[in-house]
């Protein structure tokens, strides 16, 4: 094994240069393999979770659910504040901010980061959930693809790019992600959920999220600076691959035909994390399939 870990170290610094040695001895970001086998981890569960429910009772989780989105909700907050204010103490080049140029505000940004990406990894619960309460259709493509990419990558920005340009992203998305998780805190109360009208406007800021991060990367293109120029270029091919997505999952939850489509089919959806917010209604159709018809909970 720690053959195999040499020889990946050896292959990544060959192939994108050697790390940051910032983040060197900080859990999870020395080697690799962790990360990797959480991902492959989660998409097992994915695919044999719903099998192993498929007759048996759903879960509530309805306690657990508060804790858990209040919970993102805050540490979504922390990480927003902290981005902000390390940005602001940094004087952060919105063009084009390198990597080793704001001292300490760098470090600060980098710390904040790391949360960033572990949060990526609590966030695997989301379909957990979805799983543990049959609600398979809210497994779609888009929810898997985000997830599981999104933890690594950021093993990735953590070890090679742990600050400058890759703050904007980060940050916006931190600020969504509180809006989104309060969202779902919220619908988990059954006494809150007819005051809940935000879900639309949700993946709205979504969508624009994703245009901005786009406008703000290619900045970093077109006036450079000592940020590395292939982790922009990157970062710009992800973003439209989300917009693809988010924007086809808009189209089909939100458009007339989609939404009386859709009308019966949410009714049941009460559970913490009520559809059409995070990609959550286009469903696997195998996973889909694999659900036998149920009486309606109201739990």
């Amino acid at each position: 094994m720690e053959n195999f870990d040499a020889s990946l170290s050896t292959y990544f610094k060959a192939l994108l240069g050697p790390r940051d040695t910032r983040v060197k001895g900080w859990f999870l970001l020395d080697n690799y393999i962790p990360t990797f086998i959480c991902s492959v981890i989660y998409l097992l569960i994915v695919w044999l979770g719903p099998k192993y429910m498929k007759n048996r009772q759903p879960f509530s989780c309805r306690g657990i659910l508060v804790v858990y989105n209040l919970g993102l909700t805050l540490l979504s907050l922390y990480m927003f504040c902290e981005l902000v204010t390390g940005v602001w103490e940094g004087r952060y080049n919105f063009f084009c901010q390198g990597t080793r140029s704001a001292g300490e505000a760098d470090m600060k940004i980098i710390r904040v980061l790391w949360w960033y990406y572990f949060s990526k990894l609590i966030e695997f619960m989301d379909t957990f959930f979805f799983i543990l309460r049959k609600n398979n259709h809210q497994i779609t493509v888009l929810h898997v693809y985000h997830h599981a990419s999104m933890l690594n990558i950021w093993w990735f920005v953590m070890n090679w790019v742990p600050c400058g340009h890759s703050y904007f992203g980060a940050t916006l998305n931190s600020f969504i992600h509180v809006l989104m998780y309060s969202y779902y805190g919220l619908s988990s109360v059954p006494s809150m959920r007819p005051y809940l009208w935000w879900k639309k406007y949700i993946t709205q800021g979504q969508l624009l999220q994703f245009v901005l991060t786009i406008i703000q990367t290619s900045c970093g293109v077109i006036w450079p600076c000592s940020f590395p120029l292939g982790w922009l270029y990157f970062q710009i091919g992800y973003m439209i691959s989300l917009i693809a997505l988010f924007t086809n999952f808009y189209i089909q939850t939100y458009n007339k035909k989609g939404a009386s489509r859709r009308k019966e089919h949410l009714k049941d959806h009460q559970n913490g994390s009520v559809a059409a917010v995070n990609g959550h209604t286009n469903s696997f159709s195998s996973l889909e399939n694999n659900v036998k018809p149920r009486k309606q909970r109201k739990d």
